[in-house]
């Protein structure tokens, strides 16, 4: 039995540490989390959280189908700043143009293309986020830069997002003409409850040791619900890691009581063509499992593993097989989502999952009117307890490697701290028979102190408890 220690704010930071060898250099990009607002109220907060993890679930179960759709150098790491927020993202810094002009990108590894705010006219709607004011979003000025292109297009990188169809969008152009001024269609993204919409540009992207030309990215004009841009973490072609070769990427996501903080750590990306299969050293690995579904693509932009087990203390739950590994229509399976804040499970295997800690739960009450306030659930009163005895939740991935979680990556203290609830969220909306999509969706929320390492050279899911600040 685990316990639970009285810290009440949701706040996650990253930290990454800097790996050497003798053909490395390090960049960095730092993590941060938004910071908490002294005068939001918990219930809400929590209530926000838990919605938009279910939308987040939806659109990553049901995405708008995906059309069918690098350059070698001595390896190097660069590190980048990673930030918390109480709104539930992490961002990093990047800088794109020339001159270059930094801005904040939310870190999202279960999307591709990378987005920032754009134009002095860009709307944001339904922005009201805690320290987010919406007429204040920092945007990217493309006059402002030398190197600011539109895609064009017959550009191939047009056709990384919207697929090779794209040219029969092409109306103006002749189809033997090869310097067809047409642009790229507009495009138009779906994140849960968010959304945003612009047009595809190529640009700069400057890191203190590099700059990396002609990199597609979103000037996106309009959003709904998006406090920042996007980094696209996902595994298609114009994705970060795929426009800039990476090797691997790593972070450390600090725990919630960070948010809006302004407290930082680093996020690892290594780059160049060296190959080699070598562990980080105290880290347990899982291979990344290959959705081979063609249903819709848009699976194969995510990062499946294969989740053997889920234990709730001694009690192994057991979770029927299809919802474990993908079927052949693609349905099914584990992925890592640093998108989604808390960790998402079909209601199939929520409720198996619930009722175990229910069980073993059974001195505490049920606090069933925080249930509601809050869209989680099931919450306990703790009232008059000076510390909280509750199971173990562990996941057993293929391989062997355990990721045993500490109590408070999946209890949070709720309100005057007498209650405390589950962080593991399904659909109540979504009927039974219904379900499409991965099953499980591990967000950032379970990975708090975990340092966590996507080594796609060797395609394998790395990790290892770490305390993060």
């Amino acid at each position: 039995m685990a316990s639970l220690p009285f810290i009440s704010s949701l706040s996650i930071l990253i930290i990454c540490t800097t790996l050497t060898s003798a053909a490395t250099a390090t960049i960095k990009v730092s993590l941060s989390p938004f910071p908490h607002h002294p005068s939001s109220d918990a219930y809400q907060i929590l209530s926000n959280l838990a919605n938009s993890s279910v939308a987040r679930a939806r659109h990553l179960k049901y995405p708008n189908p995906k059309p069918n759709a690098k350059t070698d150098a001595p390896s190097s790491f660069l590190k980048t700043p990673l930030f918390p927020h109480s709104y539930g993202g992490y961002t990093i810094s990047l800088s794109f143009g020339t001159p270059p002009q930094a801005l904040s990108f939310i870190m999202d590894t279960g999307s591709s293309l990378s987005w920032f705010p754009c134009t002095s006219r860009y709307l944001c709607s339904e922005c009201t986020f805690p320290n987010v004011d919406p007429a204040k979003i920092p945007t990217f000025a493309p006059k402002l830069s030398s190197s600011t292109k539109l895609v064009g297009c017959r550009n191939p990188k047009c056709s990384w997002h919207f697929g090779p169809n794209v040219h029969s969008r092409c109306q103006d152009c002749e189809p033997t003409s090869k310097n067809c001024t047409q642009a790229c269609p507009p495009y138009i993204i779906q994140y849960g409850l968010g959304s945003t919409g612009g047009l595809l540009l190529v640009e700069n992207l400057v890191f203190p040791q590099k700059t990396f030309q002609d990199f597609l990215v979103g000037c996106s004009v309009f959003s709904n619900r998006q406090p920042a841009g996007i980094a696209g973490f996902g595994r298609s072609p114009e994705s970060l890691p795929s426009q800039l070769g990476l090797k691997k990427f790593s972070y450390c996501l600090v725990s919630r009581q960070f948010d809006d903080t302004g407290i930082s750590s680093n996020m690892l990306l290594e780059t160049g063509s060296g190959t080699g299969d070598a562990k980080t050293p105290g880290l347990s690995y899982t291979p990344f499992y290959k959705n081979q579904a063609t249903s819709n693509l848009a699976f194969k932009e995510y990062y499946y593993v294969t989740l053997r087990k889920i234990v709730v203390g001694n009690k192994h739950v057991k979770v029927p097989y299809s919802f474990l590994v993908p079927g052949s229509d693609g349905n099914g399976g584990t992925i890592v989502d640093s998108g989604s804040t808390f960790t998402f499970m079909e209601r199939p295997v929520f409720e198996l999952v619930s009722k175990e800690f229910e069980k073993q739960m059974g001195n505490y009450s049920r606090a069933r009117e925080v249930e509601n306030m809050s869209g989680l659930g099931p919450c306990f009163n703790i009232s008059g307890y000076k510390s909280v005895e509750a199971p173990e939740l562990t996941f057993q991935f293929k391989g062997g490697a355990k990721m045993v979680l500490p109590l408070t990556n999946y209890f949070s203290l709720v309100g005057d701290d007498n209650v405390v609830c589950l962080t593991v969220i399904t659909d109540n909306v979504v009927a039974q028979g219904s379900q499409g999509g991965p099953a499980i969706i591990l967000g950032s929320f379970q990975q708090q102190n975990y340092y966590i390492e996507f080594d796609l050279a060797n395609d394998r899911f790395g990790f290892a408890k770490k305390l993060c600040a």
